[in-house]
């Protein structure tokens, strides 16, 4: 038995003798319909996928009781919290995984408020029934002090029934479906709204590997938070684009009465389930759906101009590896792959800049554990006021964002895209000793 195993079941010993639980998950089989004759056996939180909604107040204290009754081990993840490297979700920084049909405990304080979420964080390689591939993801919502809308919903894009696929010489993951939260386009209930109702939508792009744009026919999208976190120049937008693990925050004015479809750009997918109707009091003519302007998605039209002086900056250079024909590419940063990147160091309270140079032919969704960072430039273009714990980093593109390192333990750096963090891409940042 390894030392990581043997305190996950030293956690689980001690469950007797704590408090009641604020929360409690149980990983275990699912099946969904997503549409009519259209079942998908998968992993997931009680019962469901998305898995329920954890809400709780920024600076609780929460605990969450974590029931494992799968046969191989699972972790669970706290996407975007400012939490301990043992509780955070991820085996790479020394929480310890959760043994089959075994439970444990994570007990954190909530912050940062927004809109957050937890997902399982184990490798999948090329079993596309593992990891992010499966149903074990949810939102959590730190709550905040903003307002200003009458209706609040939590909307999670996901693929499912991956399988392999050839993408040129090497192989790649396609999907048979979509969904919005648990129901492709057209099943399940509608979204019901009111005339002159303004709307929070709380959008996540829960997709094992694939961006996503999404727009909603005759309306547009105020954004006012990225990632949870908000926005310093909120704009309203026709298309929203989201990259694995990316969260967006936006008001809907209700001021076209109708029968709508929020959903992909992309016909493709909106055919595979990727929408949900929108359906106004009173009506109940069919669904419609416009297809909305080509505007190019920007990061820096939600900051302001100015980026400040650079910090001491941390080059990180993503390139990819043909691995053979028929075969999965390898990804490394600054030459290497994991397990053997070199540790980004860093000193406690100082400030860096991250400079994400992405020399690859694909877009990266880069994920920062335990940490949040302001985006500084955007091919080129200077920005500030936009904070994120994930950015995608167009292909042939340098992305730079600033973080200060203020807190402390291993800290674990990787694209979320789950075939790339599978093979290589995935680093530790790691606060020297003073």
């Amino acid at each position: 038995m390894t030392r990581r195993e043997m305190l996950a079941l030293a956690s689980v010993g001690a469950l007797r003798a704590q408090p009641t639980p604020d929360y409690k998950l149980t990983i275990d089989r699912v099946s969904l319909e997503i549409a009519p004759k259209v079942t998908i056996k998968t992993i997931g939180y009680n019962g469901t996928a998305p898995g329920p909604l954890l809400r709780m107040k920024e600076g609780q204290r929460v605990t969450i009781e974590v029931s494992n009754n799968t046969d191989e081990p699972e972790i669970v993840h706290w996407h975007g919290l400012k939490i301990p490297s043992e509780v955070d979700g991820s085996a790479e920084e020394g929480t310890p995984l959760i043994p089959p049909h075994r439970t444990a405990r994570y007990s954190f304080t909530a912050t940062p408020a927004g809109t957050r979420w937890y997902h399982t964080h184990v490798p999948a390689m090329r079993n596309l029934k593992r990891g992010a591939y499966t149903g074990q993801f949810g939102f959590l919502y730190v709550e905040d002090q903003a307002g200003g809308f009458d209706q609040e919903v939590f909307l999670a894009l996901r693929d499912w029934d991956p399988y392999m696929t050839t993408a040129g010489d090497s192989m790649d993951v396609a999907y048979k479906y979509c969904t919005i939260n648990s129901h492709a386009l057209g099943f399940g209930e509608p979204l019901r709204v009111k005339e002159g109702q303004r709307v929070m939508m709380r959008i996540l792009n829960a997709s094992a590997t694939l961006h996503k744009r999404i727009a909603f026919a005759s309306h547009s999208f105020k954004v006012v938070a990225m990632d949870g976190n908000p926005v310093g120049n909120p704009r309203t937008v026709p298309v929203l684009e989201l990259g694995p693990g990316e969260r967006v925050d936006a008001v809907v004015e209700m001021n076209q009465p109708g029968v709508w479809i929020l959903g992909s750009v992309e016909d493709k997918d909106r055919k595979a389930g990727l929408g949900i109707v929108v359906e106004y009091a009173g009506k109940t003519n069919p669904a419609q759906w416009l297809t909305p302007s080509k505007e190019k998605w920007d990061y820096t039209v939600f900051g302001s101009a100015g980026n400040g002086p650079a910090p001491e900056k941390i080059p990180l250079l993503i390139e990819k590896k043909f691995a053979g024909s028929r075969w999965v590419d390898k990804w490394t940063i600054n030459g290497k792959s994991w397990p053997k990147t070199d540790p980004i160091r860093v000193k406690r309270s100082q400030r860096y800049r991250l400079v994400f140079d992405n020399r690859s032919d694909e877009a990266h969704p880069v994920h920062l554990h335990r940490h949040t960072f302001e985006l500084k430039s955007v091919a080129a273009t200077p920005i500030s006021g936009v904070f994120k714990d994930v950015v995608v980093v167009p292909q042939k593109s340098v992305v730079e964002a600033d973080f200060v390192a203020d807190n402390p333990g291993k800290t674990l750096f990787h694209c979320h895209q789950q075939m790339h963090m599978d093979y290589g891409f995935m680093s530790l940042l790691e606060y020297d000793v003073p």
